[in-house]
C-alpha cells in the first residue's frame, strides 16, 4: 500500500473531526458490512491519533476525511485541498540490531591485540628494507651524464625535424584543401542531378584527386631518394693546382724574407688554390 504524508489541511480537518463526532456517533455509523470493511482496513492502515505534518496516511483516510467534513455541511475543506502539498511516505529505515555479547567480546578483543601490536611495533621497530637508492645512491646521476648528449644543441628538435614537420603539416593540409575544393566544386555543377547521382560523382571526384595527390607525392620522393643515391655515388677527387713556399732560407745564414713562388701549373683555374674534380663511378 503506498501511503501519503499528512498536510496541514489534513491535521487540521482532523482536529475538526473531533470536535464535531463523538465516540458515539461514530460507533453507530459503523454497523453491518461497513464496519466490518471498517476494521479489516484498520488493521493495514495506520493510525491516526495524534496526527503531525509528516505522518503517514492513506488515499482511503484522506477520502473518508473528505467525506465526513463534508456531511457535516463543511464545504471549506475539498479532495485536492487536502491532498495539496502532500507527498509519498517514506518510511524511516529500521534501527540497526543490538549487537550480541559473543560480538562485543570478540570486538574488544580484537582492539586489544591491535593495539599490542602497535605497540611492539613502536618499541621495537623492524628494519628498513634496503632499496636499491640506498645501495646506491648516486646511480642516477652516473646514468645521466653518461647518456648526455655532447653537443648542447641535441637537446631538443633541431631546425631540420621541426622544418621536416612543418613540411609533413603542410602536405597534409594541401591534400585535405584539394579533395575538400574538388569535392565541392563538383558537388555545385551537378546541382541539378539527382541526389544519388551527386553523392557519387562528388566521392568518386574526392577519390581519384587523393589517388592522384598521393601519386605525384610519391614520384617526387622517388626521385628524391634517387637523387641522393646518385650523390652519395659520385667520387670527388682532389688535386693541388698551386703552391707556394713562405720565408725561403737563403745561402749561409741570411735568411731572404721574400715570398719565392714556384712554378705554377697551366689551368684555368682564375685564381683559386683547389679545384674539386667530380668523377661519376662507373
Amino acid at each position: 500500500m503506498v501511503l501519503l504524508t499528512m498536510t496541514a489541511s489534513i491535521v487540521d480537518g482532523l482536529a475538526q473531526l473531533e470536535g464535531l463526532l463523538s465516540a458515539e456517533d461514530m460507533h453507530q455509523s459503523t454497523t453491518g458490512d461497513d464496519a466490518l470493511d471498517r476494521h479489516q482496513q484498520a488493521d493495514s492502515e495506520p493510525s491516526l491519533n495524534q496526527p503531525s505534518v509528516g505522518k503517514p496516511i492513506s488515499h482511503h483516510q484522506v477520502v473518508d476525511i473528505w467525506k465526513k467534513l463534508g456531511a457535516h455541511h463543511n464545504t471549506s475543506y475539498s479532495l485536492e485541498g487536502l491532498l495539496r502539498g502532500s507527498q509519498v511516505y517514506i518510511p524511516p529505515p529500521p534501527p540497526k540490531p543490538e549487537p550480541t555479547e559473543e560480538y562485543k567480546a570478540l570486538m574488544a578483543r580484537l582492539r586489544r591485540q591491535e593495539a599490542q601490536r602497535a605497540y611492539e611495533r613502536m618499541v621495537n621497530p623492524p628494519p628498513k628494507i634496503e632499496t636499491f637508492n640506498d645501495r646506491f645512491p648516486t646511480s642516477a646521476q652516473a646514468f645521466s651524464q653518461v647518456n648526455r648528449p655532447m653537443d648542447a644543441s641535441d637537446l631538443g628538435d633541431d631546425d631540420v625535424t621541426l622544418n621536416d614537420v612543418h613540411r609533413q603539416v603542410m602536405l597534409i593540409i594541401n591534400f585535405l584543401v584539394s579533395i575538400l575544393g574538388v569535392a565541392g566544386t563538383l558537388w555545385v555543377i551537378s546541382r541539378w542531378w539527382s541526389l544519388p547521382a551527386r553523392i557519387f560523382l562528388t566521392m568518386g571526384g574526392s577519390i581519384v584527386v587523393a589517388i592522384a595527390e598521393v601519386a605525384v607525392y610519391s614520384s617526387y620522393m622517388w626521385r628524391m631518394d634517387q637523387a641522393k643515391h646518385k650523390q652519395k655515388a659520385a667520387k670527388e677527387v682532389k688535386q693541388i693546382v698551386n703552391t707556394w713556399v713562405v720565408g725561403e732560407q737563403g745561402q749561409g745564414d741570411e735568411k731572404n724574407d721574400d715570398t719565392v713562388l714556384l712554378r705554377q701549373k697551366e689551368d684555368e683555374t682564375d685564381g683559386t688554390v683547389r679545384k674539386r674534380i667530380t668523377a661519376l663511378s662507373n
